[in-house]
């Protein structure tokens, strides 16, 4: 559960200014709330504490944002298909920003690794950065955004639609296949939330 230690009025212009509607809290302790992506932002005096399956993008838009990310992800399936995840890790030149992974329900392997750039991204965006430099070792996906190999399957070109759909909010952005190795930290951490669902 994040807790960012902040001016909740800013906290509040920050979430309006993302379009997320803020609401009355339910206590006399609670300033307001806010639902945004499957989770809930609970302002008190000095701090908002974000709850929730996915918190991590409501975290970002409360966050300073902007400048130059690397954004790696990765997907997994057991079955192909079956069970699924997704895993991802932004950096900047101060570290990294933010890293997770969540189960997704069932899916194949190569949707599932759609799955995890639409995320990465989308928590990129919400973080304000204006560049990103996308990583993956999912040679299919990489192409297929890139427009070097045609997406046969409509699942999977309605997932590269909502992909560039994604990539044109950055000023710029490019995307590059890597080798398993370097992209090792995404694929733990997608394998990690299918071994604790």
């Amino acid at each position: 559960m994040p807790v960012i230690e902040c001016d909740e009025s800013i906290a509040r212009e920050r979430l309006e200014a993302a379009g997320v509607a803020i609401e009355p809290g339910n206590t006399d302790h609670e300033r307001w709330r806010a639902h945004h992506a499957g989770a809930t932002a609970v302002a008190y005096e000095g701090k908002v504490v974000m709850q929730g399956e996915d918190p991590e993008r409501l975290a970002a838009i409360l966050r300073e944002g902007g400048g130059r990310a690397h954004v790696y992800f990765d997907g997994a399936s057991r079955g192909n298909p079956g069970p699924a995840a997704v895993g991802w890790v932004i950096l900047t030149g101060d570290g990294i920003v933010s890293e997770g992974g969540k189960t997704i329900g069932e899916t194949t392997n190569n949707r599932a690794e759609y799955e995890g750039l639409i995320h990465a991204l989308e928590v990129a965006a919400d973080y304000g950065f204006e560049e990103v430099q996308v990583r993956s070792d999912s040679e299919l996906v990489v192409k297929q955004i890139r427009g070097e190999w045609d997406a046969n399957d409509p699942g999977m070109r309605e997932r590269r639609v909502q992909a560039h759909e994604l990539l044109r909010q950055f000023d710029s952005w490019s995307i590059e296949h890597v080798p398993r190795e370097l992209n090792e930290r995404a694929d733990e951490l997608a394998n990690e939330a299918l071994d604790d669902d």
